[in-house]
């Protein structure tokens, strides 16, 4: 290898170890994020201020999330009543969105009390652009007291 094709050499090997490394972070095609999650924070109730065992309907919840698939993440929360939607609520999850990082738990026109069980999609919107797809990176699910 002469003198002048060797800095071309490493810069193209660099270039594709990049590549390489960009496409291996970018996951296998499944959208899944390794490095991504979602925690119920639990409502404060009473006097006391601590914290219940399990939210209650017309109680607020909001969530703790984590991802490094997206500056801009979503949380889509979705509650059923023996098998039946009740409430389908979508949070931008990030600084400077509008609106607040809060969910109530109804009442909503089909939910007017009640228990139900609830899941919350962590979502990568970023994707749809991309593929036309929305990612979910990670999920929680949980009950609400009537």
């Amino acid at each position: 290898m002469s003198r002048k094709t060797a800095p071309f050499v490493v810069l193209v090997s660099a270039l594709l170890l990049g590549t390489a490394a960009v496409a291996l972070a970018a996951g296998n095609g499944t959208n899944k994020s390794s490095n991504s999650s979602i925690n119920l924070v639990m409502p404060q109730s009473g006097a006391t201020g601590a914290a219940t065992a399990a939210p209650s309907f017309g109680e607020q919840v909001t969530f703790v999330v984590s991802t490094d698939a997206t500056a801009r993440p979503f949380v889509d929360l979705r509650c059923s009543q023996n098998g039946a939607q009740v409430m389908k609520s979508l949070q931008a999850w990030f600084y400077g969105a509008y609106g607040v990082q809060l969910f109530y738990l109804g009442p909503t026109p089909a939910w007017q009390g009640g228990a139900a069980d609830c899941t919350a999609y962590l979502e990568n919107w970023d994707s749809y652009s991309k593929n036309g797809k929305i990612s979910v990176l990670a999920s929680t699910s949980f009950h609400v007291n009537a």
